[in-house]
C-alpha cells in the first residue's frame, strides 16, 4: 500500500508502506535513489562488513532485514523533517502500522 506524504511547501511524495522489496532485491540503490544517504550509507557499510567476516556469504543478511524495516524507517524521517499525511486514508494506514498515533 502505498500512502501520500505533503510537507508545508506543498511538495508531495508517495511512499509504499511495508516490505521494501526493492530493497529486498537491489540493497541500498533504493535508499541512495530516493535521496537517503544516512540510510544508504548504513546499509552499504552493514552489508560491507558482514560480507568482509562471513567472506561474502553472509552479505544478504543485512538486505533481508533491512527489507522489512526501511519502508517505515523513511516514512519516520519523513515525518520528522515536516512531512504529513497528505488525506485520511494515508493517516488511517499510517495510524494502522503503528507508525504514527491516532
Amino acid at each position: 500500500m502505498h500512502v501520500q506524504l505533503i510537507n508545508a511547501a506543498g511538495g508531495l511524495k508517495s511512499v509504499k508502506v511495508g516490505f521494501s522489496w526493492t530493497t529486498f532485491f537491489f540493497g541500498f540503490f533504493p535508499a541512495l535513489f530516493r535521496g537517503d544517504l544516512k540510510w544508504a550509507a548504513i546499509m552499504f557499510l552493514t552489508a560491507s562488513a558482514i560480507g568482509f567476516f562471513t567472506l561474502g556469504f553472509g552479505a544478504w543478511i543485512p538486505g533481508i532485514i533491512f527489507s522489512f524495516i526501511y519502508n517505515n524507517m523513511y516514512i519516520k524521517e519523513l515525518l520528522e523533517k515536516g512531512y504529513r499525511p497528505a488525506n485520511e486514508q494515508a493517516q488511517s494506514a499510517l495510524h494502522a502500522k503503528g507508525i504514527i498515533a491516532a
